[in-house]
Parts: structure tokens; sequence; C-alpha cells
């Protein structure tokens, strides 16, 4: 297959590709190398995908409108993989804009791009920072998400809105994967596990917010991938039982699907913190701060559904990850 993949040059599309590559499709990566964190990283990943002769970079802005429109026109793409986005929890606080860019905007060229050219199923990532204020664990795609907590949340929850129209207008067939505290080899260096280890291994402290009582469902990128792949194999097919008396609000009519992609085992933070520390042999000196602003103090998903659908449920355990992570920190860094 030909697969268009957005976002190529950062964490999960930079292994997405790799994956799709090594089983022989023809890959067309995009991203705009945008400086949210270090370009000499994504230009690192993006030199690594060069390798491979069934791969091509484009540097588009996904806001780009016409730049969108004669990509998908020139490429024909068979299936899309929407990796790309303006990440991040707390810096939407900061700087709004850079989100409805790329989030709205952004994936609105997407599925116009889909929809204009035949694409047979749009695969793109969603976010658990959706289930904002919920409670009840573990989160279900089943459940309620109307209550985001920052606007990166928000806007993932428009591209879920966004792409159900579609595949309800057009028979376009979507399927959103709501990733859980993605982490490993290659991450980005604005998430919890590079800050940590960067900082421990150079004698500073480390901010711990929420005092430490954070839960998170650290889910390992080989296991994330794994499941993209899968569900991008699997086209979103209609829900003939679907009940608009009493809504699903994971499946449709529509050809459209939710999925979470979580290792379904919440981590204590601290627990979290000592498998790193345990990889280093060195303790980290601790800056107890409390809960941010927009952050959530849990999360846990429910893949059940993953499962069922694809046959497939993330398994790494933390002490494997995160020793697999300080590792190829070690050697990218030396």
């Amino acid at each position: 297959m030909k697969i268009l993949v957005t976002g190529a040059a950062g964490f999960i599309g930079f292994h997405t590709c790799k994956q799709l590559l090594d089983r022989g499709d023809t890959v067309v990566g995009l991203d705009n190398f945008n400086d949210y964190y270090d370009v000499a990283l994504k230009e690192g990943r993006a030199e690594m995908l060069a390798d491979y002769d069934n791969f091509k970079l484009v540097r588009i802005d996904l806001a780009d409108r016409s730049a969108m429109e004669a990509l998908f026109a020139e490429e024909k793409f068979d299936k899309v993989v929407n990796l790309a986005a303006q990440a991040g929890v707390r810096y939407s606080i900061e700087n709004p804009h850079s989100y409805i860019d790329s989030n709205i905007v952004g994936f609105v060229n997407i599925l116009e791009g889909c929809r204009h050219n035949d694409v047979k199923h749009l695969v793109y990532a969603s976010s658990s920072s959706v289930y904002g204020a919920n409670t009840t664990m573990p989160f279900s795609v089943h459940q309620n998400v109307d209550h985001p907590l920052a606007l990166y949340g928000a806007t993932k929850k428009a591209n879920e809105l966004m792409a159900h129209t579609y595949s309800n207008l057009y028979n376009l067939p979507t399927t959103g994967l709501r990733f859980f505290t993605v982490y490993g080899p290659y991450g980005r260096p604005d998430m919890a596990l590079f800050l940590f280890t960067k900082n421990i291994i150079e004698d500073k402290p480390i901010d711990v917010f929420n005092f430490g009582k954070h839960r998170r469902d650290f889910t390992y990128i080989d296991d994330i991938v794994e499941g993209v792949v899968r569900t991008m194999d699997h086209t979103a097919e209609p829900n003939e039982d679907w009940d608009s008396a009493n809504p699903d609000p994971g499946t449709s009519k529509a050809p459209y699907r939710l999925y979470n992609i979580g290792n379904q085992q919440p981590v204590e933070l601290m627990d979290y913190i000592g498998a790193i520390e345990k990889t280093l042999g060195k303790k980290a000196e601790m800056n107890l701060l409390p809960l941010q602003p927009g952050d959530v103090p849990d999360t846990w998903a429910d893949t059940e559904d993953l499962a069922n659908d694809v046959g497939y449920q993330p398994s790494t355990p933390i002490e494997v990850g995160v020793k697999n992570f300080v590792e190829w920190y070690l050697e990218f860094y030396k």
C-alpha cells in the first residue's frame, strides 16, 4: 500500500513509518519540523527513515491548504495515518493558537484530502486527554467525554467529532486512537521520562507534580505502533446495532471507531521514577510540586475493544520500557 504518515519526524510517527517500511509498504512521511522541541532530534529520526528506498519525505505544514490539496492529488494514498499535531497539555495553556492551526485547521485539510482522493481508511491520533474530568476508571471509549480540562484535549475531542461527520457524510472509514502516555527510545524531550533521565544524569532536581501522587497508564512505543498498524489494517465499519436513542460514543452507524491504546496497568509516578533510578543506578533529587492546571491525577485505559477487534493488547512492563529508553538516551547523547 501507499500510506501517508503525518508527523513522520515525530516520536510516534517515526516508529510507525519504520514498522510500515520494514513490512514493505510505500510511505510518504510529512512533517513541518517545527521548533516545539529540539529540531535536531526530528532531523535524526528523518535521516534514519531516508535510508529506506520506499520512503519519501515532504516538508509541509498540515495547515497549508493548497500544499495539502496538491499532495493528496499527486500521491493518491491508499490509507492515511495522521500523527501530526501540536502536542502537550501544559503548552496549550501558553500557546493556544498553535493547537487550532495544527489540530483543527490541519485536521480538516486531512479529512478533505481523504474525501476527495478515495482514501480507504483514515487512522488518526486522539489522546487520553479527552477524558478530562472523567473519574470512572478504567477510561472506556463508551463513556461520554464532554469535559476536557485543557485546550489540547478539546482539540482531540474535536478531531473525533470532525471525523465522525466525514464518516457519516462521505462514508469515509475513520478510526481514532486515544494514546495513553507514550514513552520509549527517540521520545519527546518535553515528556517526563526524558526530563527525569536528563536531570538525574546531570545531578539536577526533577519537578514532580501533584506531589508524586499521579498514576499514569504508561504505554511503550512498540505497543503503540503495533496498535496503530493493526487498526490501520482493520478498516472501520458501521455498528449495525448502534441505537440513536441510546448512542454509544465509541461506534456509529457510520464507518467510525474509537480505541484506547494503553498498558491497562496504571503505575504510580514514584514507581516510574524508581525504575529510572534503578536503571541509572542513581537517586533523583525531587522538587515536589502541586497539580498543574489542565493535568488529570490518574489515567487508566480500558483496551477491551482493541483486543476484541484487532486481537492485540499492549504488554511491555515499565521496567523493560524504561531500561530501553535509558540505554537509548545514553547512547544517543553520549
